[in-house]
């Protein structure tokens, strides 16, 4: 038996999100210094321009940096070029990018950090002296101590905001690390000043309370960057090291990178398979957690696919590699992970902007504070300059720089934990915006997996029919082997046994011709069809013995899924290439009123096309190899883990779990996330509508502006850590399932 997909021979628009080429590679490098969207700007847009580089992706959370070369291209101008601007750079490492106890950026922060908090509460009780009227000798005898404390601790725990400045300004550019840098250098060299001089005033405390906030929401910003580098970290931990490699019958120990597509390996109970591959010999049960997100145990055997990353529980099994090394099931979705975050969507590249406008202008605010307040008091420089360093520390765009990465960060974590990729952080932006849901039929709306609903085959011709079946690796052939009408009697000796494609299987019993097949090759060849076109039959030396009718099911969560699009206003469109009888009951089973049946892939586009015309960005869910066009020309798009490798490359969503319910959590997720963006530049823009001008008049001290400054970065990543409060999850009926008119089992 054979089966063809209309359309097949058309492939999509390949999506420019991750660099590819068609004759060239890949070269793929670690940067640890990289730790914001400006340093992802400048990476970026310097590697683009070098000779022979097609493409540049770099990832934040990984730090790894993938550059696509042209043919012939060596790419030996890379890493000279990003150490140029100040990174460190070399060949990416998945132990250094995934393992969270390998984070030296995140120990130096925490070092930092407690190194200011420990001079910021001893500057702080030298201060309260001076604040409580000591004078004269006393007075500059803490003013000297606090010198002593504080000035070290500057230079050291400010290291992560100099560092980032240094690379700016040496990049011809600004970043927020730059007025950063510049209000603590200033507040600790006028603070020494009034030390030497013997002033009344020296905001040294000032100086480190503003490093130890920073600090503190650099640190917190840093560990929700740091939930994508575990999650990474976790699957990169289920790649195995080593394997046991069969050979001239015998059995080895090798390092996995040495496996190649084809080879024999053999995987004991309680291990990882380390590839993917095909079960040769053996039969247990694995756990696929990993690949459908369900914890229940399967039981796999000779045939059967395993992915890499998959547990065997029991039995051993002998597997034939299949894909190795980057191609495997796990190394996808560690790479679908990495670029949950890469892809900035419109709100962060507005940050970006709104950022590289903003440092500049700070520095224009403070300096014409600086000029006014010089006017104003007749040339005091000292207290000009303190007012002018209070509005160069309240005006930091912290809480700019982080309301979008913090929120996007904290979804992308989210949906993982729901057995939801995102492959594109547009794809959030763009979901949220969807005013309209597409869904192809087989493999997305239905499970692709058919199965017995009705059977008047005797056991004895049923014993042929699964004799005959086992033959096949065909869907409806497999179907017969287990569900209704399904036999455990021994298996007849089967002889001659062929499949003709497009019609169905032939074999010899005891001297007699057994077929199984369609109508027209096994069945009586006149008389009414089964709607759905989905029925075989058996027949021994012509005549038939009965049939089976078989039907697809729908796929879990299917049904409560539409009944929540319609209730949030969505009206889902089915289409599908399937017949129209086919497409109509499926439609009806589900609850869906507009479909569409018999349609090619040119079809399907110029369906998305027309919804996009009319202002319904539509999503997309798709599976199959005719879908990718669609699923590429849809403003944004889903296709479940057991899509095709094509449909999951022009998908910007996979989801792994079998429930159709993904679809809503992501939706609703999405939305969520969007909400808190806007709220989130809401909150910076009245912070700064407020903070400043008070700085500006001289209502903040630099110690006041500092602790306002942080509280606003503070509220921001907390506002995006909402999203992991509980109340996003569907509700899930419970209940028998029952079976449509046609077959289809719906939930109740």
């Amino acid at each position: 038996m054979s089966c063809c997909t209309a359309g097949s021979s058309c492939a999509p628009a390949p999506r420019k999100t991750e660099p590819r080429s068609m004759e060239g590679h890949t070269l793929e490098l670690i940067i640890p210094g990289v730790h914001c969207a400006g340093c992802i700007s400048r990476i970026e847009g310097a590697v683009s321009g070098l000779p022979g580089v097609e493409s540049v992706r770099l990832n934040l959370s990984t730090r790894r940096l993938r550059v696509g070369l042209a043919a012939g291209a060596t790419g030996d101008e890379v890493i000279p070029t990003v150490e140029g601007l100040g990174y460190d750079c070399r060949t990416f490492s998945a132990a250094e990018a995934g393992s969270a106890a390998q984070d030296r950026q995140g120990r130096e922060l925490l070092f930092a950090l407690a190194v200011a908090g420990f001079a910021a509460g001893n500057v702080m009780l030298l201060s309260v002296s001076v604040w409580s009227g000591a004078e004269g000798a006393t007075r500059d005898l803490f003013h000297w101590i606090s010198a002593l404390i504080a000035l070290p601790a500057i230079l050291f725990a400010g290291r992560p905001f100099f560092r980032s400045a240094w690379r700016a300004l040496k990049g011809r550019s600004l970043n927020m690390d730059v007025p950063i840098s510049l209000a603590v250098l200033l507040a600790g060299g006028l603070s020494l000043d009034a030390a030497i001089s013997g002033g009344e005033e020296a905001f040294f405390d000032a100086a480190v309370m503003l490093l130890f906030f920073l600090l503190v929401g650099r640190y917190l910003d840093h560990r929700v960057r740091a939930r994508a580098r575990d999650t990474v970290g976790q699957l990169l931990s289920l790649m195995a090291s080593d394997v046991t490699l069969l050979v001239d019958g015998g059995q080895q120990r090798v390092p996995v990178e040495t496996i190649n597509a084809g080879d024999m390996i053999r995987v004991a109970a309680g291990e990882r398979a380390p590839v993917d591959g095909l079960i040769v010999d053996g039969q247990g049960d694995l756990d696929r957690s990993i690949v459908t997100g369900e914890s229940m145990p399967v039981t796999l055997g000779p045939g059967d696919q395993v992915e890499a990353g998959t547990l065997v529980l029991t039995q051993p099994l002998t597997l034939r590699a299949t894909a190795v090394g980057q191609h495997t099931f796990l190394a996808q979705v560690v790479r679908l992970m990495e670029e949950a975050e890469s892809g900035r969507a419109r709100y962060l590249r507005l940050a970006d902007r709104a950022a590289r406008i903003y440092a500049p202008a700070v520095h224009l605010v403070a300096l014409l504070t600086f000029i006014g307040w010089m006017l104003v008091t007749g040339g005091d420089w000292g207290q000009s300059l303190w007012i002018a360093v209070s509005v160069l520390i309240i005006t930091c765009p912290c809480a700019l720089g982080l309301a979008v990465p913090a929120v996007q960060v904290v979804a992308s974590g989210v949906l993982f934990g729901k057995g939801i990729l995102i492959k594109d952080g547009t794809a959030l932006e763009r979901l949220a915006e969807a005013r309209r849901v597409v869904l192809d039929k087989t493999g997305t709306l239905t499970s692709g997996h058919p199965h017995i609903i009705e059977c008047d085959l005797p056991p004895s011709a049923m014993a042929l029919a699964q004799g005959l079946a086992a033959h096949s690796r065909h869907p409806l052939a497999q179907a017969m082997l287990t569900g209704q009408g399904a036999t455990s009697a021994p298996a007849p000796v089967l002889t001659a046994v062929t499949e003709h494609p497009g019609q169905g299987m032939s074999g010899t019993s005891d001297g007699s011709v057994i077929r199984l097949g369609s109508r027209a090759f096994a069945g009586p060849g006149n008389g009414v069809t089964v709607p759905s076109g989905m029925e075989l039959w058996l027949s021994i030396d012509g005549v038939p013995q009965g049939h089976a009718v078989l039907a697809d099911t729908l796929r879990d969560g299917a049904v409560e899924t539409i009944a929540a699009l319609q209730a949030d206003g969505f009206a889902p469109l089915l289409l599908s290439g399937d017949n129209p009888t086919a497409v109509a009951d499926t439609a009806q089973a589900a609850g869906i009123a507009d479909w569409h049946a018999e349609q090619r892939p040119e079809d399907k586009i110029a369906a998305i096309q027309a919804l996009m015309a009319a202002g319904q960005k539509p999503l997309m869910v798709g599976d199959g190899i005719n879908d990718g066009p669609a699923l590429a020309a849809a403003h944004v798009s889903m296709a479940p883990a057991s899509a095709s490798d094509l449909g999951r490359a022009a998908a910007d969503i996979v989801f792994l779990s079998d429930r159709l319910d993904a679809v809503t959590e992501a939706m609703r997720t999405a939305r969520r996330a969007r909400a808190l963006i806007v709220q989130n530049f809401g909150l910076a823009l009245a912070y700064n509508l407020v903070a400043v001008p008070v700085a500006v008049l001289g209502g903040a001290s630099p110690l006041v502006a500092a602790i306002a400054m942080s509280s606003s970065s503070l509220v921001v990543t907390l506002n995006a850590l909402r999203l992991r409060l509980p109340g996003l999850s569907l509700r899930r009926r419970g209940g028998a399932p029952k079976v449509a008119r046609t077959g289809q089992e719906v939930p109740a």
